[in-house]
């Protein structure tokens, strides 16, 4: 049954004449009246009959219009909500280190956009928190959907994907002894004063034991939890530290130092519930990003 004939028909039962609903319609009163003949014809009943120069329903027509008409308005009703829903866009919750957060992942999320068909994706970033058992504690209660950090041990229930690294580096405050050096052993800083992570860090165990290879541990001026707090810190000449090697720290009024040893890469992951409800806009940016990090090879993040 033709969906526009119905409406033909809807139309025609309000006005009941035929030159002004073909007006209406912005169709010809042939075209019109062809439409109608072709509906009765294919219900078998008279839909309308004369009444002068116009028409009125039939007792079936008075009862086929009611249905028409209401069977229309919920079909526009469908169609309006599947409209709105397929204009909604899909939220994709991500929680990341900071260090990410600057550069690293709103280019990975731009490119992504960019080049998925998934138009309609809205990212939300968590800025809460910057530490990586706070972030992961967060993606196994659900409150995000994918996180990017530290992998750490006892977090059966996530997957983990490296999707980046750095290497560690000795910043100093611009006039500080050490400035003039183009590399250092971990150890020759032992005898300055340090902005260290605090226990709460991802990174503090394991520049606890970069520190015990090299046969000690530095004097801790200040403890911090986060790499990008310390850096400030430096370059207000609190002390020297050993961070991993950020883009932040090309603005920064800091030196940056490179390690002749001990030579060490921090990886950095994708981490996502390995019993996680699918949503396809959420596995799309997963993949992608598994596919991204596959080509690039990112440092200074």
């Amino acid at each position: 049954m033709n969906l526009d004939h119905l409406r033909y028909f809807v139309a025609l039962s309000r006005t009941e004449n035929y030159t002004q609903t073909a007006k209406l319609l912005h169709i010809t009163q042939p075209s019109l009246t062809k439409a109608i003949h072709s509906l009765e014809a294919e219900l078998n009943v008279a839909l309308f009959q004369k009444s002068g120069r116009s028409v009125t329903l039939t007792p079936a027509g008075k009862v086929f219009a009611n249905d028409v008409e209401s069977a229309l308005l919920l079909l526009d009703k469908s169609v309006t909500n599947v409209k709105r829903f397929n204009q909604q866009k899909s939220p994709i919750r991500i929680a990341a280190l900071r260090t990410l957060s600057i550069k690293w992942l709103p280019d990975m999320a731009q490119r992504f956009l960019q080049l998925s068909p998934h138009s309609a994706v809205q990212f939300q970033f968590n800025t809460d928190t910057g530490l990586s058992p706070d972030i992961l504690r967060g993606l196994r209660d659900k409150k995000y959907d994918v996180a990017f950090c530290s992998k750490l041990d006892h977090f059966s229930d996530i997957d983990f994907f490296p999707v980046a690294e750095q290497t560690m580096v000795c910043i100093t405050p611009t006039n500080h002894p050490l400035a003039n050096r183009s590399s250092i052993n971990l150890a020759e800083t032992l005898a300055y004063p340090q902005i260290t992570f605090s226990e709460r860090s991802g990174l503090h165990p394991i520049m606890k034991k970069l520190f015990n290879d090299c046969g000690g541990q530095p004097i801790s001026a200040y403890t911090v939890e986060e790499d990008q707090a310390i850096a400030g810190l430096v370059a207000s000449g609190f002390g020297i530290a050993i961070v991993p090697n950020m883009s932040i720290l090309q603005n920064m009024p800091v030196k940056i130092i490179p390690l002749s040893f001990p030579t060490w890469q921090r990886i950095l992951y994708m981490a996502v519930l390995k019993h996680r409800t699918p949503q396809p806009a959420m596995e799309e940016f997963i993949k992608f990003v598994r596919d991204q990090s596959k080509t690039l090879s990112v440092n200074n993040i």
